[in-house]
C-alpha cells in the first residue's frame, strides 16, 4: 500500500499515550474537500458526508490524522477510502500541495475547535471520479451544487472549522 510498517497502521499508542501526546504536543491532520468538475475543469459539485457525533448529526469533510512516517498523499487516500469508500477513485494531483492550513486548538475561542488537543490540519481539494459510499461512521454522503454549498442553511450543518473550510474552498475554486 504505501510502505508504512504494520504495525504503525493499528492504535499507534495507547489510548492513556495518545492523551499525552495531545496534551503536549499538535498533531498533524488532513481535511479533504471532495469535488465533482466537468469537462473543462469547472466545479460542478462538492460532496459532504453526514455524520452522527456527539453534538447531534452534522456533515463533514473526510479527515484524520497522519501517521507516523506515513506520505501526505497516501494519508489522502487512506481517509479517502475510508470515509468513502474505495470507489471513490481520488483524482490525485501530481503535487500535494494544501490549499490551506487550519489549526484546532483545545481551547474555545482560539481558532478552530476540537477539546481533544492542539492539532494542524492540512487541507486538499481533491476530484472524484468514482462511486462515493461512506463508511460505517457516516450516515450518508451527498453532492451539492456550489450554489447549495454557498448556503448559510447547508453550513450550520457543519463544524466552525469545516464550514469555514468549505468557504475557502469555494473561494479558491472562484465560488465566492
Amino acid at each position: 500500500m504505501n510502505g508504512i510498517d504494520s504495525a504503525d497502521m493499528g492504535p499507534w499508542l495507547s489510548p492513556d499515550d495518545l492523551e499525552f501526546v495531545r496534551r503536549k504536543a499538535p498533531l498533524v491532520y488532513v481535511d479533504i474537500v471532495p469535488i465533482r468538475t466537468d469537462a473543462k475543469g469547472n466545479l460542478v459539485a462538492v460532496g459532504m458526508m453526514l455524520n452522527g457525533t456527539d453534538s447531534g448529526i452534522m456533515r463533514a469533510f473526510p479527515s484524520g490524522r497522519v501517521l507516523y512516517h506515513e506520505r501526505l498523499r497516501d494519508a489522502l487516500v487512506r481517509h479517502i477510502e475510508k470515509d468513502l469508500g474505495p470507489m471513490a477513485l481520488p483524482q490525485m494531483p501530481a503535487r500535494t500541495v494544501p490549499f490551506t492550513v487550519g489549526e484546532y486548538f483545545p481551547t474555545p475561542g482560539e481558532g478552530w475547535h476540537d477539546p481533544r488537543h492542539h492539532a494542524v490540519s492540512l487541507a486538499f481539494i481533491i476530484p472524484m471520479q468514482g462511486e462515493c459510499n461512506p463508511g460505517s461512521d457516516s450516515l450518508e454522503f451527498t453532492w451539492f451544487t456550489p450554489g447549495e454549498a454557498r448556503t448559510a442553511t447547508l453550513q450550520a450543518e457543519l463544524s466552525e472549522a469545516h464550514a469555514s473550510l468549505l468557504r475557502q474552498a469555494l473561494a479558491a475554486l472562484g465560488h465566492c
